[in-house]
Parts: structure tokens; sequence; C-alpha cells
């Protein structure tokens, strides 16, 4: 004969594991999680969780290209492994700059969503404004409108009358017509809603920049720079804004309403010789990272040493120094955006190494990822496979 059930037992139901763990367990866990693809894994669960697990402790994870009309996004972990994440709110749109597990996404009408990648399935985000025509005319010489939604290109044969066929901007040519890349000055994580973003244009001497929390639409900065802007860095809470030639100027918005100037940093031009430079900021410092290229005519090949200096951009005297040891310290290039880190060295990750997220002189038609790991030491690199390649684009960066 079955027993009755027991009102006693019916009472008891197991513990909601998503609404907060006990702190002993929560610290069995990190004890356990001993990458950055463990550790998503776990923060991906729900917003407690996330909040549960810092992030700081683990090594960055190699944003890889996305379907744009996808909502699967793989991220490489140095210790090869590709983990694939569902995030819904990158279907339709192109990554446009990322920082501390935030991605700038933007879609055909070339409105920004800034999500946190690692939050979980709900991840949470931060709508910013559209642009403007404003930001269009300064972003490209060609004449551009929006028609029902869209944005269209009006193209001219160079006499200034109309091409018989207007254009539609694609999702792919998005970066390259308006939004190049966006920086932000801080983790939204850390500062709540109270963050600058700088966007650098497709190819333009102007920077636009908007207040999270304060402004309600782009606003544009002229920089005075004589050359397109190339790079821009945020180094010891100040934007660094860099031309295609190496010139720098100071982004400056201390006083409350006042408006934003930049100024120019004197008599800090690269070092002679070095190609494919990529900016950073390192323990307050300016870093920079490219390739001394050595050229063989005889035999029309070339050769090229991986190389780092810095510079604290508060010296008295600006100059550019050799750097062939930062410590326990590890530098994570970007190659396709031009922001990149450095963080303390971690489970998986070499110290005294540079994380290049392409080869500075890779293959253009290779079907492979590829990924550069620099000794700062002696300048030698070695390559290795990341995956196959999905698409023809490089990997995007790291986050």
């Amino acid at each position: 004969m079955a027993q009755p059930p027991n009102p006693k037992r019916r009472s008891l139901s197991l513990p909601n594991w998503r609404s907060g763990l006990p702190e002993d367990l929560l610290e069995s866990i990190r004890q356990r999680l001993t990458s950055g693809h463990d550790a998503v894994s776990f923060r991906s669960t729900c917003s407690l969780w996330c909040a549960a697990i810092p992030f700081v402790t683990f090594g960055p994870l190699l944003l890889l290209p996305f379907d744009l009309d996808s909502v699967r996004v793989g991220f490489y972990c140095v210790s090869e492994k590709v983990l694939s994440k569902t995030l819904p709110d990158v279907c339709g749109k192109v990554a446009c700059g990322s920082l501390c597990g935030w991605v700038a996404l933007m879609d055909e009408a070339a409105s920004v969503t800034l999500l946190n990648s690692f939050a979980g399935a709900h991840a949470p985000h931060v709508e910013l404004p559209p642009v403007g025509e404003h930001v269009t005319a300064a972003s490209s010489s060609e004449h551009m409108s929006k028609v029902h939604g869209w944005w269209v290109l009006h193209p001219t044969n160079g006499y200034g009358d109309a091409d018989v066929v207007d254009r539609a901007i694609k999702l792919e040519d998005m970066g390259d017509v308006f939004f190049y890349e966006i920086m932000l000055s801080a983790s939204l994580d850390a500062a709540g809603h109270e963050c600058v973003a700088m966007a650098m244009l497709g190819c333009s001497t102007e920077v636009a920049f908007y207040r999270v929390g304060v402004d309600n639409t782009w606003t544009l900065l002229d920089t005075k720079l004589e050359f397109s802007v190339g790079s821009i860095v945020h180094c010891q809470d100040k934007f660094l804004v860099i031309d295609c030639t190496g010139e720098i100027f100071v982004y400056n918005s201390n006083a409350v309403g006042a408006t934003p100037t930049v100024t120019l940093l004197p008599s800090l031009s690269p070092p002679m010789g070095l190609y494919h430079r990529s900016y950073l900021e390192s323990n307050g410092e300016l870093h920079i990272v490219g390739a001394m290229v050595s050229t063989f005519h005889e035999t029309q090949s070339f050769t090229y040493s991986n190389v780092i200096y810095k510079c604290n951009i508060h010296d008295r005297t600006l100059e550019w120094s050799k750097v062939r040891d930062i410590g326990d310290q590890t530098l994570f290039v970007s190659k396709h955006f031009n922001e990149s880190f450095s963080g303390i060295s971690v489970s998986k990750y070499k110290e005294n190494k540079i994380y290049m997220s392409e080869p500075l002189y890779g293959d253009p038609y290779d079907l492979v990822y590829r990924l550069e790991i620099v000794d700062i030491a002696t300048g030698a690199s070695e390559v290795k496979p990341v995956q196959e390649k999905m698409q023809g684009s490089e990997a995007l960066d790291w986050i």
C-alpha cells in the first residue's frame, strides 16, 4: 500500500541557486575557475552569478568575427578552446569597439548599442543615440541622407552632377562610413552610466563624443589635425587622439559645462622606422607597439622585428623609450581595432609577452585565424593557429 505523502517533506524545496550562492561556495568556485573560458560559462548563467565572479583575475578572450544574421558569437581562449555564446542583440549589427567586456555594436541605421557580452542571456545594454547628419558630413566627403530609416549614399561624378543610381550603405560597410571605432573612458560596470564614449569616424580629422547619461546627441570635436585620426587611447583619465602620422592631441573636458578642447603634445613623433603602430595604456603610461622593418632590395624581401616603446605623457620632457621588460605584465594588441590594453599575467598567459590578435604581416588570404605571441625581451615571436576562418575578416578584439 502506498504511503501517504509526508507534509513536512512536501514543504521543503530545493534552494534557488540563481538567487545567490553561499559565500563559502562562491570562494570554492573561484578557486576552481582557472580560465576566462570557464569564467564566461559561469557568469553567463544570470546577472547575480556574473557579479559574484570578478573577471579581472582572468585573461581576456579574443572576439572572433560573427555572421551578421546570426546570434552566435565565438570567443577564443589561449587554452585553445573556442567558446560559442548566444547573444541575440548582435544579430543585424557590426562590432565597432569594446572595453572591459562591453562591446559597441552598430546597426544599418547607424544606431549604437553598448552590450555587456559576459553577463548572461539577457545581457545589460545601453543605447547610444544614432549618428546625425552633422556627423555623417564629417565622416565622409560623399553626400548621404536617411531614406525610410536607412542611410543612402548619393555619389557624384566629380563635377557636381548626381550619378544615376543612389546606393544604400550595407551593414558590413557601416564602420568605414560612420563610426570606425568607439572607445569608452571607463567600464559601465564601474562607472554606472557616467562615462564618455569617443568615436573615431570613417575618415576624418574630427572625432565625435557622447557623455553617457548627460548628452542627448553626439557632439563633434575639431581636433585641428592636419591628417585623419588613426587611433584613440584612454590614458591617465584623458583621451589621446592620434592622427595617422603619430601626432598626439589630448582631449580636455575638465570644466563642467565647458566646451571640450584638444591640445597638441609637442615633440612626440613616433620612433623613426616604426611601422604598423598600435597604441595602448599600461601602468599609466602610453605604449606604442610596432615593427622595425629591414628591406633587402637584392632579394626583394624584408624582415621585421617587433618592438615596444613607452612615454609618460605628464613628463616635462616627452620622449619615447624602448621597453625590454614589463615584469609580470602581459600586453594584448588588437589589429582590427586600434585599441589595446595590458594586464597582470594570469593562468595560461605568459608574462613579458605581447599577444597579438593577428600577425602584423599575415597572409590576407590565409583561411585560418592566427595568433602571434611576441617575447618583449628578445623581439622573437611565434604564430599559432586559432581556428578556421568563417569569414574573410580579421579577428576583432581582445575582451
